[in-house]
């Protein structure tokens, strides 16, 4: 069997971490088998539908690495296919056109909750043998109705739930098209899959009360259904049900805020699967290792300390060179010209161990590209002690003759406050004090390294004169 695997959003809305999910494991599960992956846009909500949910849709696909063999194919544009279908499906006897009104099918759903009964379609335009119809109303465009099998089951295989069956007295006959002729989605997908020869579909279990269905009207035009894996919902902290409403960030919002793909990519992997005890990788080895059988059925809990731990690893774990090439928007954003003044790679790497996130990478590269301080006598006074100002002058001299290595300034200071018989903090927070006006600093040898020996002499001797 070649796999083929469809990711379907509809582009109603904007796409949170639980949606993309909904595409990684397809996705993956495609490119283990060496099968393909198709991507769907579902749009004939025509009210609903933009085209801004879809550009969010393909560009954090795009982000993520999610590459497509196939798509964005758009229903929409398949509107012709799908009418084509219709009006063999009414020829052939499966399905027939139903004139009842919108009040009377209200009146009908009333009536059955009244009675306390399942509000459903009691086929009063289902034509049968020896079965007369109602008189065709004048003035009403009909809707097209599947005619669902009466009696027996529903039965498949979940690849995540196990065994499902639905009788098929808990399913009414669906509408397939509009008055209008509009094509309903439970119908859409159906021909969609036929059509793009889809083997898996892996979706959210908020599908499942749609197989029964969708599986009748494929079985009625002569399919095979594909083989299903429903997939536990995604819950916010709070353990409800991710979505806008509930405070859920949309892709984008993940980008704006310094996260790393690889990073989402990997918490998003162990939103429901799990390969052991790993709890880092790559794309690379989550693709060889996964498998709808390590797929969890419990609902997976979205954590944003986790994802903000997993951030930090992947941050702590890229190269400078790549790092910063990926931090410089975020640097720009802030005002920092990154051409000029300290190798930006080099105050990233300096930078990246201590960050969760690249916005924090660019906040704390300020500090290196802001103009020397301007310090005040009074100023000085306060934050440098006279008695450090001899030692500071030694430690000038010391770093002159010295190498422009971490390990050589670190050796200087070293020398300095050995001969003045004084502890680390009581020549480092000057120092700090006199290269950037402030006490809070990554390591200072690495920070020396970084601003530059002449740069930080001239610094330094400011303050000593």
């Amino acid at each position: 069997m070649h796999i083929r695997t469809r990711f379907a959003p509809s582009p109603t809305g904007f796409i949170h971490l639980g949606n993309l999910r909904s595409a990684l494991y397809p996705w993956a599960f495609a490119r283990h088998n060496h099968g393909d992956f198709i991507l769907r846009i579902e749009d004939t909500d025509l009210e609903r539908s933009t085209q801004e949910a879809v550009d969010v849709i393909i560009e954090g696909m795009a982000w993520l690495g999610l590459d497509l063999d196939e798509g964005p194919i758009y229903q929409m544009q398949r509107i012709d296919r799908y009418r084509e279908v219709v009006k063999k499906m009414v020829d052939a006897g499966l399905a027939y056109p139903c004139y009842m009104s919108e009040e009377e099918l209200n009146k009908l759903r009333d009536q059955q909750m009244a009675n306390k009964e399942k509000p459903r379609y009691n086929g009063l335009w289902r034509p049968e043998p020896g079965k007369t119809l109602p008189a065709v109303p004048a003035g009403i465009e009909p809707v097209i109705r599947f005619k669902n099998p009466i009696g027996g089951s529903v039965i498949w295989e979940d690849a995540v739930k196990g065994k499902i069956q639905i009788s098929n007295d808990e399913l009414d006959d669906l509408v397939i098209a509009r008055p209008d002729g509009t094509p309903t989605y439970n119908f859409c997908v159906v021909v969609d899959d036929m059509d793009m020869n889809i083997t898996h579909v892996i979706r959210g279990d908020d599908h499942v009360n749609n197989t029964p269905r969708q599986i009748n009207i494929m079985q009625a035009l002569g399919g095979n259904p594909p083989i299903y894996a429903h997939l536990p919902t995604v819950l916010n902290d709070s353990g409800e049900k991710m979505s806008k409403r509930n405070g859920a960030m949309s892709v984008r919002d993940y980008q704006k805020a310094g996260y790393l793909p690889e990073a989402i990519l990997n918490y998003l992997a162990r939103l429901g699967w799990s390969h052991g005890d790993a709890e880092v990788f790559t794309k690379e080895q989550f693709v060889d290792w996964f498998d709808l059988e390590s797929l969890g059925r419990s609902p997976a809990q979205h954590n944003p300390e986790k994802l903000l731990w997993l951030n930090h690893q992947y941050i702590q774990n890229t190269a400078p060179a790549k790092l910063a090439e990926m931090t410089k928007p975020f640097a720009h954003e802030l005002g920092i010209d990154t051409e000029n003044g300290p190798d930006f790679a080099q105050v990233v790497g300096l930078l990246k161990d201590r960050a969760n996130t690249l916005i924090e990478i660019a906040e704390g590269a300020k500090l290196f590209y802001l103009p020397a301080p301007d310090h005040k006598i009074e100023q000085i006074a306060e934050n440098i002690p006279t008695s450090i100002v001899p030692v500071l002058k030694d430690l000038i001299e010391t770093l002159r003759n010295s190498d422009s290595t971490k390990e050589a300034y670190a050796a200087a200071f070293k020398q300095v406050l050995a001969k003045h018989q004084l502890k680390m903090p009581a020549l480092a927070m000057p120092v700090r004090y006199a290269l950037f006006a402030t006490t809070q600093t990554p390591a200072i040898d690495s920070v020396l390294v970084v601003l530059g020996r002449d740069e930080v002499l001239k610094r330094l001797s400011k303050v000593v004169q």
